[in-house]
């Protein structure tokens, strides 16, 4: 099937952008939202949606969260705050638009703390999750375990920065980012010998996220991903985490401790640094793919 655009309003004046491809045995409640991390935006899921094999039983969903990408929001620049309800409830009316009373999230990253928080806020919109390389507040390490501290003050920061741009103090023009195109160069760099070293740097790096992000919205961002997520214990429906191997935010052995903690839990291992969609699509894609066809082998 072919991918289709979309634009939802949102009661509050945003514009959220989604892309969705239908399913060729499509069902209500059959379908899988993929959101996308810090400072990123739906094309980080390009590859993913080109090859899956999903879309023969599931509606898949990729989404600008508000704030990314092409969604807008547009009250005012003071007022306006992104945060992890806000995203939630686009979320669900993103079900509600295409007519799916619940569905399958899987989210990298931010991305994964949003699903998080969607699980525990619309209990009943949620079938399973999918969690690439969650970041675990417990689990951080080294210099990412004081950032995580400093939410408070991320969002102060956001908070200031808006008012300036309300003065007429911002940039113009931000230029978009095509993460397919970064990704596919990245992959070529991570075969030189300093690529590793290279890419983590580049990838995990404000100043190269601000050249294609807003300020206030960067800072909010951080300040969300660094919220502690729900116990897992409280976690009822099933699922699957990916884990990164080497631990670039989060130290991999304490993550595994903190995923173990799903009732209804299985975790993998990809051999990558934080961004698995980047450095093992197929790895990734074929573990969801797996996982999704477990989930639904009642209904084969």
């Amino acid at each position: 099937m072919t991918e289709v655009q979309r634009e939802l309003r949102t009661d509050d004046g945003a514009r959220i952008a989604y892309r969705v491809t239908p399913a060729i045995e499509r069902r209500p409640g059959r379908a899988v939202l993929l959101l996308h991390g810090l400072a990123s935006n739906l094309t980080r899921w390009s590859e993913f949606v080109e090859h899956t094999s999903l879309s023969r039983r599931w509606d898949v969903i990729r989404v600008d969260l508000r704030g990314h990408g092409g969604s807008i929001a547009t009250q005012p620049a003071i007022g306006r705050r992104l945060t992890l309800e806000r995203w939630c409830s686009d979320l669900a009316a993103i079900l509600d638009a295409e007519g799916h009373p619940a569905g399958v999230i899987a989210g990298h990253s931010l991305g994964a703390q949003v699903a998080l928080h969607f699980t525990v806020s619309h209990p009943a919109r949620i079938t399973a999750l999918a969690l690439i390389d969650p970041v675990f507040r417990a689990a951080l390490r080294g210099r990412w375990r004081l950032i995580g501290r400093l939410g408070p003050l991320l969002a102060g920061g956001a908070v200031l920065v808006r008012a300036l741009n309300a003065a007429g103090l911002r940039r113009r023009n931000i230029p978009a980012l095509d993460l397919r195109a970064l990704d596919l160069q990245a992959r070529e760099a991570l075969r030189t010998g300093d690529g590793g070293r290279a890419f983590v740097r580049h990838y995990s790096s404000m100043r190269a996220d601000l050249r294609t992000f807003r300020t206030a919205d960067y800072l909010e961002d951080a300040a969300e991903l660094f919220r502690p997520t729900p116990v897992p214990a409280a976690i009822a429906v099933p699922v699957l985490t990916l884990l990164s191997a080497s631990g670039t935010f989060a130290d991999p052995a304490a993550s595994a401790r903190v995923a173990a903690g799903f009732p209804r839990g299985s975790t993998v291992g990809i051999d990558c640094h934080h961004w698995p969609l980047t450095e093992r699509p197929e790895e990734v894609r074929a573990a969801i793919e797996r996982w999704c066809a477990a989930l639904d082998a009642p209904c084969a």
